[in-house]
């Protein structure tokens, strides 16, 4: 078995991330919240364009699910194109092209050390039975103006039976991109800060005042703009209810080097999911994903990562992982990311959000039409197929399948804490459980020191039960994918407060 080093991102090894921890400005025409590429890429443009803008983040600049995917930038989306209807495809494939080139020009013309690598794109079945999925993909993407060919000739070490290449796309390296825009948005006169975490937005007479809290001290502060923007991967504040219409999934990654000759394109599977690449700029090392499932559904991840590891070892002769991750992917139900107004006629409160797993195009694009639509200029029917509000029967179907995903979390969750007494001194080293003390849930963990660390074992977003990761050492919630470190910090959304210290059921209060 190949031996797993603790996770840590191929992009945050070997990067230096500036520290933008500050103050924000009390006042701006816009208050981006979030900095990953939706974030940074509508920060930038908005920049550009003589407004004035701050960037809010929690944690650092790429610390989320940007600085953390395997940073395929291409318009071949796996089978996407085929299940959007007659219309939607062509409007999506040119939202994808316009967002590839931008990144592209970007990259070539100012120089950016961002390892932006043109690559074929192949999304892969090794079953016969599927060819005609794919022959289906072909079809929907012509009609959408994109060059796809089915093919049976594969750069890979193991039969596949057809797959869509889709020519000239790319890879690159995303941390780098994103300091790249963090860095244009402060050359353009905007601001990053990180270290501040938006609890929640409130309008008033036309400007929004935002609630903050500063790590560092945990300095509570209002701030005000003109509009705001929430690129915060899952949204964070409920009023638009998008976690009822959002299905989650961690997506697992390890990178190493690896025997004999590398692929030459970048691979997806439609049977199991797994996908391949190599590192920009290096030939002997391969970047594989896979193990998907979703976030707070598993406490074993670390043998998920060793299942990984031996695909990886058995398929294409990775012979020593040296990094590994997970991702974090939000799809909504018809596959269309949301990205426009955070609720019905809203005019100056904005989301992005929903990627599903094709990020840096799907990112860019939405950064691109956050810009359009808040400065008076979006395209109508762009506006419309990404509308956060559109209702179609397609849909529901997808809404329904997460809604009972989440309420079989939510029981269950209970049922797994009821069943286990709160004796948490017999955890040794290491080891984590969620017990009950009365009515409460217990999260546990014991440290490699042996200090046992207690939160309340209910997320502080909607009090689902959350479940322990072994692999990151973090309590991952399985109803909406708030994750929180052993101290209760929060890491991901849409959780804002932070898992409180658990108190014995007979102590006051």
């Amino acid at each position: 078995m190949l031996e797993l080093p603790e996770p840590k991102s191929l992009w945050h090894s070997d990067t230096d991330t500036p520290d933008r921890r500050g103050t924000a400005p009390a006042d701006s025409d816009v208050v981006v919240v979030g900095a990953g590429i939706a974030g940074l890429t509508t920060a930038c443009l908005l920049a550009r364009s003589g407004r004035q803008v701050t960037v809010l983040e929690a944690r650092g600049v790429g610390a989320g699910v940007t600085g953390n995917t395997t940073a395929k930038v291409t318009a071949q989306h796996g089978l996407r194109y085929a299940s959007l209807g007659a219309e939607r495809p062509k409007q999506y494939a040119d939202a994808q092209v316009h967002a590839f080139n931008w990144i592209a020009e970007g990259a070539g013309s100012a120089g950016v050390d961002c390892g932006f690598e043109r690559k074929d794109a192949y999304v892969y079945t090794a079953r016969p039975d599927r060819r005609a999925d794919l022959g289906r993909e072909v079809e929907a993407m012509h009609e959408a103006g994109l060059a796809a060919e089915l093919v049976t000739d594969v750069d890979l070490p193991y039969d596949v039976d057809a797959a869509i290449r889709l020519a000239d796309q790319a890879q690159f390296h995303p941390q780098r991109w994103l300091l790249h825009l963090a860095s244009e948005i402060e050359a353009s006169g905007g601001t990053v800060v990180e270290g501040v975490r938006v609890l929640n937005v409130h309008a008033r007479d036309g400007i929004l005042t935002i609630d903050t809290t500063e790590d560092e001290g945990g300095t509570q502060r209002t701030v005000t703009a003109g509009h705001v923007v929430i690129a915060t991967h899952y949204p964070i504040l409920d009023r638009g209810l998008f976690f009822t219409k959002l299905d989650q999934t961690r997506d697992l990654v390890v990178s190493g080097p690896i025997s004999g000759a590398t692929p030459s394109g970048m691979y997806i599977s439609v049977d199991d999911g797994h996908s391949l690449r190599t590192p920009p700029g290096q030939t002997d090392r391969l970047i594989v994903g896979g193990g998907q499932h979703r976030p707070g559904s598993r406490s074993d991840e670390d043998s998920l990562f060793a299942q990984l590891a031996e695909w990886g070892a058995e398929h294409v002769g990775l012979q020593q992982v040296e990094h590994r991750w997970s991702a974090h992917d939000m799809t909504t139900p018809d596959k269309v990311p949301y990205v426009g107004p955070y609720l019905p006629g809203s005019r100056n409160l904005w989301v992005a959000t929903g990627f599903g797993l094709w990020g840096m195009t799907n990112g860019t694009a939405a950064g691109h039409l956050l810009h359009d639509l808040i400065l008076g200029q979006a395209d109508p029917e762009r506006a419309e197929l990404f509308n956060p509000h559109r209702v179609s029967l397609e849909m529901a179907p997808g809404v329904i399948s997460d809604q009972v995903k989440v309420g079989t979390h939510l029981v269950g969750g209970m049922v797994r804490a009821a069943s286990t007494a709160h004796e948490a001194a017999e955890l040794g080293p290491g080891q984590a459980r969620v017990s009950r003390d009365g009515v409460k849930a217990v999260a546990s963990y014991c440290d490699a020191d042996g200090t046992l660390h207690e939160l309340s074992g209910h997320c502080t977003h909607l009090g689902c039960v959350v479940r322990f990761n072994d692999a990151e050492l973090t309590w991952d919630c399985p109803c909406h994918g708030s994750r929180f470190d052993i101290d209760g910090t929060v890491l991901n959304g849409p959780a804002t407060k932070p898992l409180a210290p658990h108190r014995a059921s007979d102590e006051p209060g």
